[in-house]
């Protein structure tokens, strides 16, 4: 079977599933995005990896384990997203230590914090695409049954853009003093969500 490579769109916070998140997909060499809903701890792990301006106090989970390994000489050089089961995803680590490859079992979610550590590529089965694949659209036209069966990701981050454009506003409200104030003490309560979001405004200012 052949692989696709995936890259990270983003992460939406999910409707459908209290306390949960959409982390978005994309292939590489197409334009089908694969949707993963992922608890708030991984989608909070996820972000500190995509955003390189904000360090944590102290390591987390994920950062943990990136410390280990590369204390251990060991390097994770992909993740395979293998398996789909009763829409669960199942994932492998491609590690190597002294040039012998060990692949280890791990959640989805556990597996993208860990491949962005360790700027580790992700791929995924074409037919695991072809299966859970979907097509994000702004403006959906009912061209066929097929389409019109589609899940589509606008409708999963509406609710995230409403509530991020409301803070975004409270935010410039603010003098640049009070935001670094902010800024401060969202990293200190590790809440990198809104330190993520208030850092924007300054950069902005």
């Amino acid at each position: 079977m052949s692989l696709v490579r995936l890259n990270i769109k983003g992460i939406s916070y999910s409707q459908t599933q209290n306390g949960a998140y959409a982390l978005i997909l994309n292939e590489v060499d197409g334009d089908r995005k694969l949707p993963i809903v992922i608890g708030a701890f991984e989608a909070q792990s996820i972000a500190i990896a995509l955003e390189k301006e904000i360090r944590p106090p102290r390591p987390l989970t994920h950062d943990l384990f990136k410390n280990f390994a590369d204390r251990f000489d060991i390097v994770v050089k992909q993740v395979i997203i293998h398996k789909l089961v009763d829409g669960v995803f199942y994932s492998s680590l491609i590690c190597e230590r002294d040039k012998i490859e060990e692949i280890i079992d791990a959640r989805t979610s556990d597996a993208i914090a860990l491949a962005l550590r360790f700027q580790a590529p992700i791929f995924t089965y074409k037919n695991i695409l072809d299966k859970a694949g979907i097509y994000l659209k702004v403006n959906p036209k009912k061209e066929d049954d097929e389409e019109q069966d589609s899940i589509l990701v606008d409708d999963l981050i509406v609710e995230e853009i409403e509530t991020a454009s409301a803070e975004q506003e409270g935010y410039k409200n603010k003098s640049l003093e009070e935001l670094n104030e902010l800024l401060n003490e969202a990293v200190n309560n590790e809440d990198y969500e809104m330190a993520a979001k208030v850092r924007d405004e300054i950069s902005k200012r």
